[in-house]
């Protein structure tokens, strides 16, 4: 049998579904979490699923909305927690990466500072309360209202070969053919700090340009039965083999180094090589064109379609096959 599962003020007892809100204390906001609680009649391991971590990523919201309607804890082993807006801030109050509380993304900050800025604070919350006690993590993202994105899953290897077997294993479950993996767990990504914890973590990036598809919501929800039936939470079976996988390793990104009007000359999806040039940013004030030009060879996963930037901005990610020899991961 297993245990209650509590967080916050919610708890389900074995065999029962809840669903509300938590408050999240931010500091100088409290701010309320929506989570669906699906403790299995049976034990088994405790899953983490989250959306909603930026704003204007419709497609990992809905399919995580969806998946906590559906989910039966007759039939889950174990524990699952959906958490389909993980950053209600962002989601609501704007559609971009940043919040509009502090300027900060989230996804860059994590395991958070329960001490920091709003932001921190809430990627602290979410680590203590979410991802601390899981056994495995799923994070759903979608190309935003200004991203060209081809589909992908991504994970960072860490070292630890039985972790990095287990995160390969989940990623290969989700029948989404490119896998891209970081060649280490550094950074503030979600997954990432969740990978230096000792958790099976993946990045799922699904649907593009801000765009609600219902197709593509129910194909996700699809792949997450598919990550939780490979863990052992339900027993429904895979259709067919697993589906071969093609693996890459980041590359290279591309940003702005001017202010200015982007024209793309990609899409996502599209092969480039070295020194290709790939768009131009034009000053609107006198004309003046900058050509943007690929720092490495591969295939760009996603991209910037909206028209004005600045320095900094992300104008493409770039991923080259990864080698034969990358390792057991």
């Amino acid at each position: 049998m297993t245990a209650t599962l509590s967080i916050g003020v919610l708890r389900a007892e074995p065999g029962t579904k809840t669903r509300g809100t938590v408050p999240a204390d931010l500091g100088t906001l409290t701010v309320d979490i929506p989570l669906t609680l699906v403790n299995g009649a049976h034990p088994g391991p405790r899953v983490l699923i989250t959306a909603g971590v930026h704003g204007g990523e419709f497609t990992g919201v809905d399919a995580a909305t969806r998946l906590a309607a559906l989910l039966e804890p007759g039939e889950v082993h174990g524990q699952v927690i959906v958490c389909p807006v993980a950053n209600p801030p962002a989601v609501y109050q704007g559609r971009l990466g940043v919040s509009p509380l502090d300027g900060v993304n989230i996804n860059r900050v994590f395991p958070g500072d329960p001490d920091g800025s709003p932001t921190e604070r809430l990627a602290a919350w979410l680590f203590t309360n979410l991802v601390d006690g899981a056994d495995a993590y799923v994070d759903l993202h979608s190309g935003g209202i200004d991203e060209v994105l081809t589909d992908f899953v991504g994970y960072r290897l860490t070292g630890d070969p039985e972790l990095d077997a287990k995160t390969a294993d989940m990623a290969g479950a989700l029948s989404i053919g490119d896998v891209i993996f970081g060649m280490n767990a550094d950074g503030g990504n979600s997954h990432a700090a969740a990978a230096r914890q000792g958790v099976p973590a993946i990045l799922v990036e699904t649907g593009q340009l801000g765009e609600r598809d219902a197709d593509t919501a129910r194909r996700l929800v699809g792949g997450l039965y598919g990550v939780l039936s490979r863990l052992g939470v339900l027993d429904t079976q895979p259709q067919g083999p697993a589906s071969a996988v093609r693996e890459w390793v980041w590359a290279a990104g591309v940003t702005a180094d001017a202010v200015g009007l982007w024209y793309p000359e990609f899409t996502a999806g599209d092969d480039v090589t070295e020194g290709q040039v790939i768009g131009h940013v034009i000053d609107p004030a006198d004309g003046q064109e900058h050509k943007v030009h690929t720092p490495a060879t591969g295939r760009i996963f996603y991209g910037m379609r909206g028209l004005t930037v600045a320095p900094g901005a992300e104008l493409a990610a770039i991923a080259a096959p990864a080698p034969r020899d990358s390792g057991d991961h």
